[in-house]
């Protein structure tokens, strides 16, 4: 296909979901937010959508109670969308998730209480899936022992550099009481990983979708298939979680570079666009000519679709 821009296409592509809360039984959140089905129409938005990614990375609070069942109801929905799209299928701990039932019914592997810390390879793209989720508690820690195990893997630089998947972002919040449950310590974890090969970190945890950087690095936040919190809710609401907005991100990595793109659960009435037949058009155009066609004001592209949008 034509290359149409400055950028050539990205070496790697990642589907970035969080927070799913998923109850035991196919329960609603809250009595009244149907999660698996919010689940299910991401995942339906995926794979209708024309990107092919590499790897789906969750990051965190896939239950919200920990229930068994729920990690088995995750687990049958998302696997066959994953071997679908060819796609590396990447979890990570969250606050809501509970160690044991996590390793044994994602994993296959002996209950256990330690750190949920992975590392995978996708096609020469590291992604290092790190627990910062502290039994008992909401709020974010990385132990000593995870911050050498962490120092030790980031020695040797991976071929296509590294992502760091956590489940407590390492950004400012304007949500202050979340703060409150905000990762703890991060100066030892920028220490860690400044001057490595990590090209980005995502997170979840926040409900919302936010971007920042952290010892250079840029961070990526994707809100929440269950709910997410509304940063314009009334000043009389201390803190206010919604049954919309919904959202996944796309993380397309490049050479020198990553983007993170959000894209929303629902499906909207379109109000503008082309059929995809269009690009047959396009790609037979020589550079000036598409130039024009896709860029003056006055082409008949451009003409035909503000005609459009008038009727």
């Amino acid at each position: 296909m034509t290359q149409l821009g400055q950028y050539p296409p990205p070496g790697h592509v990642v589907v970035h979901i969080s927070d799913t809360h998923l109850l035991g039984e196919g329960r609603e959140l809250y009595g009244s937010v149907p999660v698996e089905q919010r689940l299910a129409d991401a995942l339906r938005r995926l794979e209708a959508g024309p990107i092919d990614p590499d790897a789906l990375v969750f990051t965190g609070d896939l239950a919200d109670l920990g229930e068994p069942d729920a990690y088995v109801r995750l687990r049958a929905a998302v696997e066959p969308v994953a071997e679908r799209l060819d796609a590396q299928l990447i979890w990570v701990m969250g606050n809501h998730d509970e160690r044991a039932p996590y390793a044994s019914l994602l994993f296959d592997e002996e209950p256990t209480d330690k750190p949920q810390d992975r590392v995978y390879d996708v096609r020469g793209l590291r992604i290092i899936s790190l627990d910062t989720t502290v039994p008992g508690y909401h709020h974010g820690e990385i132990t000593a022992e995870q911050l050498d195990w962490l120092r030790g893997v980031l020695a040797e630089p991976a071929p296509h550099g590294t992502l760091l998947a956590v489940h407590h972002p390492p950004v400012p919040t304007p949500l202050e009481v979340m703060a409150v449950l905000e990762l703890h310590d991060q100066p030892a974890l920028a220490d860690v990983i400044a001057g490595t090969d990590v090209r980005g970190i995502l997170g979840g945890h926040l409900h919302y979708s936010t971007h920042s950087t952290f010892a250079g690095v840029p961070v990526s936040v994707a809100a929440a298939t269950c709910y997410t919190l509304d940063l314009a809710a009334d000043a009389q609401r201390l803190l206010s979680g919604v049954d919309g907005g919904q959202s996944f991100d796309f993380v397309h990595v490049y050479d020198d570079r990553i983007v993170s793109s959000t894209v929303p659960v629902g499906s909207f009435p379109e109000a503008t666009g082309f059929a995809a037949t269009y690009r047959l058009m396009i790609d037979a155009m020589a550079p000036a000519e598409r130039l024009e066609n896709l860029s003056s004001k006055q082409s008949p592209l451009n003409l035909n679709e503000a005609a459009a949008s008038d009727d």
